[in-house]
């Protein structure tokens, strides 16, 4: 490093003709050259020796899954999993009287898993049965790594209109039903990335058109189902005007698995929190969601 020192030297301290020398200094072979009288004279270099910098670095460890939560009921039954929507750190919408969203997800999930545990025709499993955080990306995980049959997200809805009111039923769409459905896929989107799928060693134009072929065709199956729990459930609870829609939201991507996501209706609306908060509402609810799932295993 002699050489550095040199330079800087001359550099700090103002050597005569320093400029004019430093234009003409450069590198042969590894070597610095400083030519003296325009090159004619004699020439110096300092040279240093090859050096190499190696870091230990820990073994690369494999990524693994979150872990699996329990599944109920008989083996080789059908599987639905139920997505409470939040939980943890995220509460979700506020409600009246300070209700909140990730409490009324979870009371409906599990009365609709006593329910469907009930018919003795299905396994479920849910992505949370406490008050935990699972981020978004895991959710659709668990329910393709468990193999599910169905996938229904459940969320509540607030808006600043008191008087907007009712269930609505979601499935995939890449291009918004509406603006309303557009605000809430960026909602319940920002939190995580898009989950890719692994097809291998497949091209990248022949893997887009196989995910493309599976996603129209669950998107097919997700819209039966929907279609489904509306009509069993609309003796049950209040439904929105619209209640069929459809939006690019994170939980209803996955190309290989039939997947709904469930408004419960609006925790900004009175009667819609009072209603989500009784155990006698949540027990039609959950009643109706048995009925349209039985239906749908029965028909595929």
């Amino acid at each position: 490093m002699s050489w550095m020192l040199f330079l800087i030297a001359g550099w700090l301290t103002g050597l005569p003709g320093w400029a004019g020398l430093a234009e003409h200094v450069r590198v042969e072979q590894d070597a610095l050259v400083v030519p003296l009288e325009n090159d004619a004279g004699p020439r110096f270099a300092w040279r240093t020796e090859d050096y190499s910098v190696s870091l230990a670095m820990p073994e690369p460890v494999a990524a693994k899954g979150a872990p699996l939560p329990r599944v109920q009921g008989a083996a080789g039954l059908p599987l639905v999993v139920l997505d409470p929507g939040h939980g943890g750190r995220d509460p979700g919408a506020p409600g009246v009287d300070g209700i909140t969203e990730k409490a009324l997800t979870l009371e409906a999930a599990r009365a609709i898993r006593d329910a469907l545990l009930a018919s003795g025709r299905v396994r479920v499993a849910m992505t949370r049965d406490d008050d935990s955080y699972v981020p978004l990306q895991q959710r659709t995980d668990i329910g393709r790594r468990l193999g599910a049959a169905l996938f229904l997200s459940l969320h509540c809805d607030s808006a600043a209109d008191p008087l907007a009111a009712g269930g609505t039923l979601y499935t995939l769409s890449e291009v918004a039903s509406d603006k309303e459905a557009a605000r809430m896929a960026a909602r319940e989107n920002r939190a995580d990335l898009l989950a890719g799928v692994d097809l291998g060693s497949e091209r990248a134009d022949i893997a887009s058109l196989l995910i493309d072929l599976a996603q129209r065709r669950t998107m097919a199956v997700s819209a039966r189902y929907a279609d489904l729990l509306a009509r069993e459930i609309a003796p049950a609870m209040r439904l929105h005007a619209r209640p069929r829609r459809m939006a690019a939201l994170m939980v209803l991507k996955a190309p290989d698995m039939p997947s709904v996501l469930f408004e419960l209706g609006y925790v900004s609306n009175a009667e819609d929190a009072q209603a989500l908060g009784s155990p006698e509402a949540r027990a039609r609810l959950a009643a109706a969601v048995r009925r349209a799932t039985e239906i749908y295993l029965a028909t595929r």
